[in-house]
């Protein structure tokens, strides 16, 4: 097998204009190396740059800095041998399963006796023999996105990029469509040659990839690269397994480097009036703290163990984990969720006296909260406009995230009875303190 490297991503950093002038910076010193017969997983939660980075790959949009080659020349454009399949089918419903496979190789100008042969092989490899001729409304969704796989195999690419496949899918099909994929690539029955897989979902990385680039956010960057040598098929249960697994969570959930370490910081990562929040509901909250409040975990839960048993994945425990931690409900350590005091008085108080303890967990932890407190506190009206809060924000953050910030705050807020919030007026005002 040839040792040189299907693809090479070298210092490579993407950034947006903003409308202030400035740049958001999504992407930066990302570096990545994907051999023949590898299945690379570039794990991370939404907003890391997981799919900016695969977009670049293909050549759809350009790195602000930095080079990625393909097979040794640089990608400028589209490459002939890297193929997409995408998280939604992307399917022309007006075109058969045949016409959606066969797309592809018309644009490439191909005799219509070879586009027939490898768009029946393609839909035959890919188990949709028999449905040549239905349109996409006659599949089920795990079917259209065999139709998506069987569309991207049939150029024969070296190289497939895959954005998050399974996720639309329920989770027993797209079980099956994982076992097919894997399978199918085992046996060396695909024409590709190397896999990358963006993917939020820590198990799929563990059950389909060679090696797995754990994703920070804010820029998206590698934190970690880890190996993964156990033998396919894999099984979940496998004592190995389960051990990547944990390491995994517990490199997604560990304090950045970089990061104060000083007294409770170093518990508790810092907060500032300009932090952007994140969209958590307290009934979310008050759920995840009831949860592992509650036997077996008393007190202290194995995350990959209370994801499983809740059926969440990274995008829903994390936010949710990260903000009682935040408020100090509970502490991130070494991919364990344990609560503090408080958090284990708010899981066993009653509905008035987990107020009380929210009120004065959010005045105290979460300074735009306070910040707005107090200043309707000192106005004579007890009241401000929703407008006076964002252009202070958006000194921080975007727009989009002022706005999401402030959202976050009027809903713990309320849940409170810290202050009111008018929507249709767009005001704060005391009108039902506590």
């Amino acid at each position: 097998m040839s040792t040189t490297p299907l693809l090479q991503c070298m210092e490579v950093r993407k950034s947006f204009p903003k409308s202030d002038g400035g740049e958001l910076l999504v992407l930066d010193g990302m570096n990545l190396e994907l051999n023949p017969g590898q299945i690379v997983g570039l794990l991370g939660r939404s907003g890391s740059g997981k799919s900016t980075l695969l977009r670049l790959i293909a050549g759809l949009a350009e790195p602000s800095a930095g080079k990625i080659s393909y097979l040794g020349e640089p990608v400028a454009g589209p490459a002939a041998g890297i193929a997409m399949v995408f998280q939604s089918f992307a399917l022309f419903p007006w075109l058969t399963v045949y016409e959606n496979v066969a797309l592809g190789l018309e644009a490439q100008h191909m005799a219509k006796p070879e586009i027939r042969k490898r768009s029946l092989a393609a839909i035959d490899l890919i188990g949709l023999d028999g449905f040549e001729s239905a349109y996409p409304r006659e599949l089920s969704g795990g079917m259209r996105q065999r139709v998506g796989f069987a569309r991207a195999l049939v150029v024969h690419p070296n190289i497939l990029l895959m954005d998050e496949p399974f996720s639309a899918l329920d989770v027993l099909t797209a079980e099956t469509l994982r076992t097919d994929f894997l399978d199918l690539w085992g046996e060396g029955r695909m024409p590709i040659k190397g896999v990358v897989l963006v993917t939020h979902n820590i198990e799929e990385a563990v059950l389909m990839c060679d090696r797995i680039l754990v994703f920070g956010s804010n820029p998206g960057r590698i934190l970690s690269e880890i190996k993964v040598a156990l033998p396919q098929p894999r099984n979940r249960l496998d004592p190995s397994f389960r051990e990547l697994v944990e390491r995994i969570y517990v490199v997604m959930t560990a304090r950045p480097a970089d990061s104060p370490a000083v007294g409770r910081q170093e518990r508790f990562p810092g907060l500032g009036i300009g932090s952007i929040l994140p969209a958590v509901g307290t009934n979310l909250m008050s759920g995840l703290l009831e949860a592992v409040a509650a036997p077996p975990f008393s007190g202290t839960a194995d995350l990959p163990k209370i994801a499983s048993d809740l059926q969440m994945e990274i995008d829903d425990l994390f936010p949710v984990a990260e903000t009682l931690q935040m408020l100090r409900f509970a502490e991130l350590e070494g991919g364990d969720l344990k609560l503090t005091e408080d958090g284990m008085a708010f899981a066993a108080a009653s509905v008035d006296e987990r107020k009380r303890i929210f009120l004065r967990h959010l005045l105290s932890y979460v300074p735009l909260a306070a910040h707005i407190r107090r200043v309707l506190d000192e106005r004579a009206s007890h009241s401000a406009r929703k407008s006076r809060f964002i252009d202070e924000i958006e000194d921080f953050m975007n727009e989009q995230a002022a706005e999401n910030t402030l959202r976050a705050i009027v809903q713990w807020g309320r849940y409170a009875e810290a202050f009111a919030y008018d929507d249709v007026n767009a005001m704060f005002s005391l009108e039902n303190p506590t």
